[in-house]
């Protein structure tokens, strides 16, 4: 009797049931393991002591979301999270800093995007002291701070080549590259001015400059456009608020380029478009300029003795839509961001189809434009010290950009 074989149908449901424990065991360590796994790696959103020193490490592309905004995101974000870690530039000691080297004389007015610049760029984690170790070369010589001097132009350009050879026969850098990997920073048009008889300069050396304008001699692959910043804004920025803009178009500024007198005199009286052929008067109200642009869609911004304009960021910082009709200007930032995503490019001779061009925009479109342009505000502000994706850092980007086409 006990040696006496089950029946098949008993063996063959204890093997099935053995299987199913076997099953609801591995199924149950597989469920442990996957808990345990989700625990460990659950997100840690960072205490804001953490991220302020994610900031100062280099570690701030993670605080940029992907966008429109950018020609390639993706590309932008991996190159600035690089620059962060290994950009350094020296910064030349030589120089009185009480005279036109080294900082200039205020961070205010329409020459305060290159005070800001000499201040970060002291203020930064770029700079390093071992000129061994740079990757590009600041000579620190302010045109701003000489025409302040009353210094002429033809004085200005003797006073940087003196300063540029003092350099060159003190150190062994520029020649290594003939002083391409050599930068100087200028705005408005005192410095293109400066620098129009040194070849060795405009031809080698990186000029960062407010007035890009290819038919005087600025090359877009070596140079970079520096936004012409006028700081600090007199009202808050503007965004979100498209429901107040009830104004189609407009300008008000002197008339110092021909594009500007052809503007003022063909749009002068419309009804749809806010044109003025002269500055508002401080006397018609407080900030009376400054909150117009709060109220209108498009805000036109011509070329005035150069082919930039401080409207153009004004504009931005306000929430209006640029329409830029400025001939041969390369745009700040272009290389990086797509500005027809929040601005409108025209040439000058649509001044005449200005009207229609403005109105056959969908509202959607300006919608849309406008949202990008909210966006796009923290890439032309300056601060001090410097802050992730400013405008300092966007210039300092492009400069990382450009010192890899240099060979030593």
């Amino acid at each position: 009797m006990a040696g006496k074989p089950l029946p098949s149908t008993a063996t063959a449901a204890c093997s099935i049931q053995r299987s199913l424990l076997a099953v609801a065991a591995l199924t149950l360590i597989c469920f442990s393991l996957l808990s345990l796994g989700s625990l460990r790696s659950s997100p840690q959103f960072p205490s804001p002591e953490v991220a302020v020193a994610e900031v100062s490490s280099g570690l701030s592309s993670r605080m940029l979301p992907p966008s429109s905004i950018y020609h390639s995101p993706d590309v932008f974000l991996k190159n600035y999270a690089e620059m962060e870690r290994k950009f350094k530039v020296f910064i030349y000691p030589d120089g009185d800093p009480n005279t036109y080297f080294q900082t200039p004389r205020k961070l205010t007015g329409k020459y305060s995007s290159e005070g800001y610049f000499f201040q970060n760029i002291r203020e930064s984690r770029f700079r390093t002291e071992d000129a061994d170790q740079a990757d590009l070369f600041f000579v620190p010589i302010s045109c701003h701070k000489m025409r302040g001097k009353g210094i002429s132009y033809e004085n200005m350009t003797i006073i940087v080549q003196n300063y540029v050879e003092s350099l060159i026969s003190k150190y062994p850098y520029w020649n290594r590259t003939m002083g391409a990997d050599h930068f100087f920073v200028t705005c408005h048009d005192v410095g293109v001015r400066a620098f129009e008889g040194l070849q060795m300069v405009v031809k080698n050396s990186i000029r960062v400059v407010c007035s890009p304008s290819y038919d005087v001699g600025y090359i877009p692959h070596k140079d970079v456009a520096l936004p012409q910043v006028l700081q600090p804004f007199a009202l808050p920025s503007g965004g979100n608020d498209i429901e107040n803009r009830t104004i189609l178009g407009f300008w008000a500024g002197h008339r110092n380029s021909k594009i500007r007198v052809i503007l003022a005199r063909v749009w002068e009286n419309d009804t749809e478009l806010a044109i003025s052929n002269n500055r508002i008067s401080r006397a018609t109200g407080e900030l009376v300029y400054q909150k117009q642009f709060y109220r209108t869609k498009f805000c036109i911004c011509p070329g005035g003795s150069q082919v930039n304009s401080a409207r153009i960021a004004d504009s931005i910082h306000y929430g209006c839509i640029p329409v830029i009709m400025s001939n041969y200007y390369d745009l700040p930032f272009n290389d990086i961001l797509d500005w027809q995503k929040f601005s409108v490019i025209l040439k000058e001779s649509d001044v005449y189809q200005l009207k229609s061009i403005l109105k056959s925009i969908p509202h959607e479109k300006f919608v849309e434009l406008h949202e990008h342009l909210v966006e796009v505000q923290k890439h032309f502000e300056w601060h001090s010290p410097p802050i992730p994706y400013d405008a300092f850092h966007m210039v300092m980007y492009d400069l990382w950009l450009r010192h890899h086409v240099i060979k030593y």
